[in-house]
C-alpha cells in the first residue's frame, strides 16, 4: 500500500510539474512574442524583423504606424527611417515575396483594420503582379496560417513551437540587448548579397530561342481582376495618399521578357493599371523602369531584378523630387519610351555581353 501511495504521489507531482512547465513555456512565448502575434514589443525589446512570413501579419495588427511601405522582396531593402524623415511619419513594411496584388491587398486590409490612421501608402508594383491570380497564396505556399487566422485554439502551434522557444526567442533577446540592431532595416537582406555585374549575369539564364511577341491583351482577364483589387483599396480609403511605383528592373529582365514574347503584354498591363489608378485624386504613380543609368549598370544588381539599397533610396529621392511621375497626359508616352528602349537593349546593349560570351542559357531538355 505504501508503494502504491508513493507512486500516486509521484504521478501527481509529475503532473503538476508538467502543467506548471506548460504554463510557463506558453507564458514565456506570449510575453516575448517574437512573431508579434499578440502584441508589440514589451520590456524594452526591439522589433527584430527578419522573417516576413511569420512576423509581418502581427506587426500590421499590433504596431503603431501611419505609413506603409508595401511590396515584394525588392522593397525589403528600404530603410524605414528614410520615409520617416522625409514625410514626418512612422512607417512599417507590408512585404510579400511574390508581390502578387491579392496578397498585398490582404496585408493592406489588415493594416486598415488595425486601428491606426493610415496617412500614406508607398506601393511597389511588380509587373508580374498585374497578371497574377486574384486569389491569395498564403495558404497554398505553406505560410503559418495559425498566425494569420483569428482562431485562438490553433495558437498551440506557436506557443509550444521548439523553433520559437530555442531559436527565435534567443535571437530576439540577443539582438535587442546585446547588439546594435537597427529596427529600421526590417526584413533587409542586402547585407549578405553581392551586387555586381558578375552576380547579375551569373544568375540570369537566357532562353535559347526568341518566342514571337504575344498579343498585348493576353493577360487582360487577370489584369482586370488585379485592377479591381487595387482601385478598391484606393476608393475605400480616400483619406490615404497612395503612391504607386514601378521599380527599376535591370536590362537583363527586359531582355528576358522580350525573348519570352511577353514584353508588349507587360507594357499593356502597366498602361491599363496606371490609367485606372490615375482616376483617383489620392493617387500618384511613378515609373523608374526607364531610369537608364541604373538599369544598364549591372553592378547595381544581384540578379536581373533585385537591386541594391542605394537604388531603393534613389527611387525614394526621385519620388520626393517628382521625377518619373506618370500623369494622365504623359503615361502612355513614357511607357512607350520604355518599350522603345527595350528594343535598344535587345538589339544593341546586350550584344556586348553576347560577344564576350557572358550570358548563360537555359538548358533544353531532350
Amino acid at each position: 500500500m505504501k508503494k502504491e501511495s508513493s507512486d500516486i504521489k509521484f504521478i501527481k507531482r509529475f503532473a503538476v510539474a508538467a502543467l506548471i512547465s506548460i504554463v510557463i513555456i506558453g507564458l514565456l512565448v506570449f510575453l516575448i512574442d517574437p512573431f508579434y502575434h499578440y502584441h508589440k514589443p514589451w520590456f524594452g525589446l526591439k522589433a527584430v524583423l527578419n522573417d516576413k512570413e511569420y512576423q509581418c501579419i502581427g506587426t500590421l495588427r499590433h504596431f503603431d504606424y501611419d505609413t506603409l511601405i508595401v511590396g515584394s522582396s525588392v522593397a525589403e531593402n528600404n530603410d524605414n527611417s528614410w520615409y520617416d524623415q522625409a514625410f514626418n511619419c512612422k512607417s512599417i513594411k507590408a512585404i510579400r515575396s511574390y508581390g502578387a496584388t491579392a496578397d498585398l491587398c490582404y496585408l493592406l486590409d489588415e493594416a486598415f483594420s488595425s486601428g491606426n490612421e493610415i496617412k500614406r501608402v508607398f506601393y511597389n508594383i511588380d509587373p508580374s503582379s498585374l497578371n497574377a491570380s486574384v486569389e491569395t497564396t498564403y495558404e497554398m505556399t505553406g505560410c503559418p496560417m495559425y498566425l494569420y487566422d483569428h482562431n485562438p485554439f490553433n495558437d498551440v502551434q506557436y506557443l509550444y513551437n521548439k523553433g520559437v522557444i530555442l531559436e527565435k526567442i534567443p535571437y530576439m533577446l540577443v539582438n535587442s540587448y546585446l547588439t546594435d540592431y537597427n529596427e529600421n532595416l526590417s526584413y533587409n537582406w542586402a547585407k549578405w548579397k553581392n551586387f555586381s555585374s558578375e552576380s547579375a549575369l551569373g544568375l540570369y539564364f537566357r532562353t535559347q530561342n526568341i518566342t514571337p511577341m504575344m498579343d498585348e491583351k493576353t493577360y487582360d482577364e487577370e489584369l482586370a481582376g488585379n485592377i479591381r483589387l487595387l482601385t478598391s483599396e484606393v476608393e475605400n480609403h480616400p483619406d490615404t495618399q497612395f503612391t504607386f511605383f514601378f521599380p527599376a528592373y535591370s536590362m537583363l529582365w527586359w531582355d528576358g521578357i522580350y525573348r519570352t514574347g511577353e514584353r508588349d503584354a507587360f507594357i499593356h498591363c502597366e498602361k491599363e493599371m496606371v490609367k485606372n489608378l490615375l482616376k483617383y485624386d489620392n493617387v500618384k504613380v511613378f515609373c523608374f523602369q526607364n531610369e537608364r543609368d541604373v538599369i544598364t549598370n549591372l553592378d547595381n544588381y544581384m540578379d536581373s531584378i533585385h537591386f541594391s539599397p542605394e537604388i531603393n533610396k534613389l527611387m525614394l529621392d526621385q519620388m520626393i523630387e517628382g521625377k518619373y511621375q506618370l500623369t494622365e497626359d504623359n503615361y502612355e508616352d513614357m511607357l512607350d519610351e520604355m518599350k522603345d528602349f527595350s528594343d535598344k537593349i535587345v538589339n544593341e546593349l546586350i550584344k556586348t555581353y553576347e560577344e564576350q560570351n557572358l550570358l548563360n542559357y537555359e538548358q533544353i531538355e531532350e
